[in-house]
């Protein structure tokens, strides 16, 4: 075969492959789609993204298939996404963390948090709460700032684990409040450091509203403020810190939809509606807020923006904290 031969050959093999992608494409969903969970069974992330799958086949009229793929901050399961053909039946149920910390935490990133993705929406917010033991004999923010003011290095605050945004809560809250001189604590997880602090072992720390809440309304733990910009619809009465001494502070964790990068645009519209209807219906709202979940729909165009702008500003908080990159 000739030179003229094989390019002509590759070429009419392109447009054969274009044409069938766009005739699947306009057919989509035919069979059933993979929303791939980045993280452990039965964590918030898995919990959230089961419910939307569940919704979302529902309205498509096809089956959704959840399957996790926990490991390295959920960076394992964002990857098998972003090496995923771009046709829509391999979706990530993403994350601030995989979209947006961790590029900033990593060294050595199996994927790029921008170009290797398509957005399709954003799902909804998980706001985080500053907690402190009952014992420290505060009421609000401006007298716990003083209190810790007033006692350097006596304080202690908790996390989830270095790099993790509880942590990143902890270090922007020290930083707007004036540097606060406050010790961090980190623990592998939520679990272990909301024992120790209730327990006394640390006085302070931020933590997501699936667990914060439960502590917060039955007073086992005292909250102070929400990290978000709007009050949170579970706690109305309780203020947020940027409506009281640190104007600005808005750490959320989110959650959104991508498809690997070069998804068809017709696909992105036809997951992007079910996306925004599942989350207007009573029954996913109602669930979303069982677990601390609010709504906060953003789409396509939108969510592209608003992720770029997150990775930035996210970066540049683990840099001004000195956090180095593993």
């Amino acid at each position: 075969m000739s030179q003229h031969q094989r390019l002509l050959a590759a070429a009419l093999a392109a447009t054969a492959l274009a044409v069938t992608t766009v005739q699947a494409a306009d057919n989509f969903p035919s069979h059933p789609v993979q929303m791939i969970i980045p993280f452990a069974a039965g964590g918030p992330t898995d919990i959230v993204g089961r419910i939307m799958s569940a919704k979302m086949g529902e309205i498509l009229g096809q089956t959704f298939v959840v399957e996790d793929r926990a490991g390295a901050g959920g960076n394992i399961g964002a990857e098998f996404v972003a090496k995923g053909t771009p046709d829509g039946y391999t979706l990530l149920f993403a994350t601030v963390s995989t979209n947006a910390i961790n590029p900033g935490l990593y060294k050595h990133m199996p994927y790029d948090a921008v170009k290797d993705f398509t957005p399709v929406a954003r799902v909804g917010v998980t706001p985080t709460l500053l907690l402190v033991n009952p014992s420290m004999g505060v009421t609000d923010l401006k007298s716990l700032i003083a209190l810790i003011k007033a006692n350097p290095n006596k304080y202690n605050y908790g996390s989830s684990g270095v790099g993790s945004i509880l942590h990143l809560c902890g270090e922007e809250f020290k930083a707007m409040a004036g540097g606060l001189d406050i010790t961090h604590v980190p623990y592998k997880g939520s679990a272990p450091m909301d024992t120790d602090l209730l327990g006394g072992q640390i006085t302070l720390a931020f933590d997501a509203t699936p667990t914060a809440l439960p502590l917060a309304q039955s007073g086992k733990l005292h909250a102070l403020g929400a990290g978000m910009l709007k009050r949170l619809a579970a706690m109305p009465d309780l203020p947020t810190l940027d409506g009281t001494v640190m104007p600005g502070y808005d750490l959320l964790a989110w959650t959104g939809i991508f498809g690997p990068a070069g998804l068809p645009q017709n696909v992105v519209d036809t997951l992007a509606r079910p996306i925004e209807a599942t989350l207007a219906s009573p029954d996913v709202r109602e669930r979303f807020r069982a677990v601390g979940v609010e709504v906060y729909w953003i789409g396509p165009a939108g969510f592209s923006s608003y992720v770029k702008n997150e990775l930035v500003k996210w970066t540049t908080l683990i840099k001004s904290a000195g956090i180095e990159p593993e």
